[in-house]
């Protein structure tokens, strides 16, 4: 998958780009990321990419001109490439829109910057606007990275194992349940003992099951569209019961 990003600070990307899964996954070709200065595609001497807004008020708004620029060269013709803008009035993004994103093989992010950009880019330029959460950032140069990083793990082969993006956070519709590792006793701490087990099976159920609880307890909301089994249902309706008569105890 190639990924563009079109930026004012390519530099501010360049190095989370370069480590860890994101580093292995572009050096085994699963994922192309190319970063495109925008300055590159103002016009005039000085590279200028922002204006004053037309009637006043404070801040400063990107120009259409090297936004539109950028956006041709880059596709240099190529055609149904998504053109994303990374905006807080974008559409809110989330494992499913990851996973929208990850089905194409190509996108294109443009990292807005100052009060935004010209009302005509979103019109006429872009296809898609996203936001990574309700609150307001000073670039969409770490939207971009959160997008890019969410999506490259959903791509074939980046996690290494076949599925293991599967059961990440969200993935099922859930929170994920605690996880372990050694040593089996920390201070007075110990594993759960199924975990010991060795039991597959049991071990798969407990751990359904203690995503359903965490999910129960910090996001509920999520259960209202997760897809659950009548199993599902049962356990929920024992943690309700149990928090009946907790609360029936006080």
């Amino acid at each position: 998958m190639r990924i563009d990003i079109v930026t004012l600070f390519p530099e501010m990307l360049s190095g989370y780009l370069g480590h860890s899964i994101l580093q292995r996954a572009q050096a085994a070709d699963l994922l192309d990321v190319r970063l495109h200065n925008l300055r590159d595609y103002a016009a005039g001497k000085h590279h200028v990419t922002d204006e004053p807004p037309f009637g006043g008020g404070g801040g400063m708004v990107l120009k259409p001109e090297p936004l539109f620029a950028a956006v041709a060269a880059v596709l240099a013709g190529a055609a149904d490439v998504p053109v994303v803008l990374l905006t807080p009035q974008g559409r809110l993004f989330s494992q499913p829109v990851a996973a929208e994103l990850a089905a194409q093989s190509r996108l294109l992010l443009l990292c807005g910057r100052y009060e935004g950009v010209d009302e005509r880019v979103r019109q006429y330029l872009v296809t898609d606007e996203i936001s990574i959460g309700d609150y307001v950032l000073t670039g969409g140069e770490l939207a971009a990275l959160v997008v890019v990083d969410a999506v490259a793990r959903l791509l074939p082969g980046v996690l290494g194992a076949e599925g293991a993006a599967e059961t990440d956070s969200h993935a099922t519709g859930l929170l994920e349940g605690p996880h372990y590792t050694r040593p089996g006793q920390f201070r007075t701490w110990p594993v759960p003992e199924i975990l010991r087990s060795g039991h597959a099976a049991n071990i798969a159920r407990w751990r359904r099951q203690q995503a359903l609880r965490r999910t129960w307890q910090r996001r509920p909301e999520l259960l209202l569209t997760a897809p659950l089994t009548d199993e599902d249902r049962y356990y929920l309706a024992i943690l309700a019961e149990e928090r009946a008569g907790a609360l029936r105890g006080r």
